[in-house]
């Protein structure tokens, strides 16, 4: 099994995570929605073999999937798999709306807004391009981009 340019840079990731922390905090996600988030999320390098134009950016066309989950957890009272963040009035909804979506019926997105997708897109952004400046700095950029160029 071939390791990818990914598996190179987890020591860096996980040292960003802790950085990036109050930028989560500040953001309208929780830290479980931000982790949901980062695991429907994969990273490209573009252009690896330009040393000029390489850039690390977050891919976060899976995303959506994991923020229409967002609305039903959040509806759940607390012990029943659910954050316990919703209105308790929203919970018989919520958990109604579950089952409608696991059969296919109700709404197509789940209730995401485009403000929704915007934010997680643009929060993503900002760990890749935050990644990308740890992995110069630490003088590791050229080695993984040009990992990434051979693969």
């Amino acid at each position: 099994m071939s390791e990818s340019w990914t598996d190179h840079i987890v020591g860096e990731r996980m040292a960003l995570d802790r950085e990036f922390a109050d930028r989560v905090v500040d953001s309208q996600f929780s830290n479980q929605e931000w982790s949901l988030i980062m695991t429907a999320t994969t990273f490209e390098i573009e252009r690896p073999a330009d040393s000029d134009q390489a850039a690390l950016v977050a891919n976060t066309e899976q995303v959506e999937h994991v923020l229409a989950e967002f609305d039903s957890a959040a509806s759940q009272p607390a012990g029943f798999g659910g954050t316990g963040r919703g209105d308790s009035s929203d919970s018989a909804g919520g958990l109604f709306d579950s089952i409608k979506s696991a059969f296919g019926l109700g709404s197509d997105d789940g209730g995401i807004t485009d403000a929704e997708r915007t934010a997680a897109d643009r929060l993503a952004q900002e760990y890749a391009s935050e990644l990308q400046t740890k992995l110069e700095s630490n003088g590791r950029w050229d080695e993984v981009r040009e990992l990434a160029a051979s693969m």
